[in-house]
Parts: C-alpha cells; structure tokens; sequence
C-alpha cells in the first residue's frame, strides 16, 4: 500500500475512534427523585457499563492505531509480524522487519 495513503486512513481511523471516545460520555439527566427509583438505577448502571465496555473496545482499536502509524514510520507497515516472527525462528535472522536466511 501507498504509505501516504496508509497515513491518510490511519488519520481517518484515529479521528473516528477518538470522535467516539468523546460522545460515549454518559451524561447522568436524573431528577433529584430519580435516585430513590431501582428502575432508573439499574438503567443508569446499564448504560455505564455498556458506555465502558464500548470505551475499552475503542481504546484498544486506539492502540492498534498507534502501532500501525508507529509500523508506518518504520518503514514495515504491512509487512506480517507473525511469519517475519516465524521464520526468523527457522533459521532466518531479520534485517529492518524482513528474515534472510543464514
């Protein structure tokens, strides 16, 4: 791939989890009375969890994002870390993220 076009969609990518991360905020628009109500808690409760779940998930997209932008400055985006891993460890030694046999 084009390493500017893998830059223009990693950018996408980072500003689409990040855009996310910030509108998960769960904004708490109980009545004073509410708090005394089991159902609007529960609900309440619910939606944290999910809004944290979701924000862990995002996160982690996140840091997939970092690597890869980290690959790309590197100069090994899109080359396979687990076969290059693979047959390293098959008697091949690695040169800038590529085996060659010894």
């Amino acid at each position: 791939m084009d390493p500017e076009r893998a830059r223009e969609l990693l950018a996408a990518e980072r500003e689409r989890i990040e855009r996310a991360l910030t509108q998960l905020r769960h904004e708490d628009s109980r009545e004073p009375a509410d708090e005394e109500d089991a159902a609007n808690l529960a609900s309440d409760l619910y939606q944290d969890e999910l809004d944290e779940a979701l924000a862990d998930r995002l996160r982690e997209e996140l840091a997939a994002v970092e690597r890869a932008e980290a690959h790309l400055a590197a100069g090994t985006y899109g080359l396979s870390i687990e076969s290059s891993a693979a047959s390293c460890a098959r008697g091949w030694t690695s040169f800038r993220g590529r085996c060659r046999q010894t």
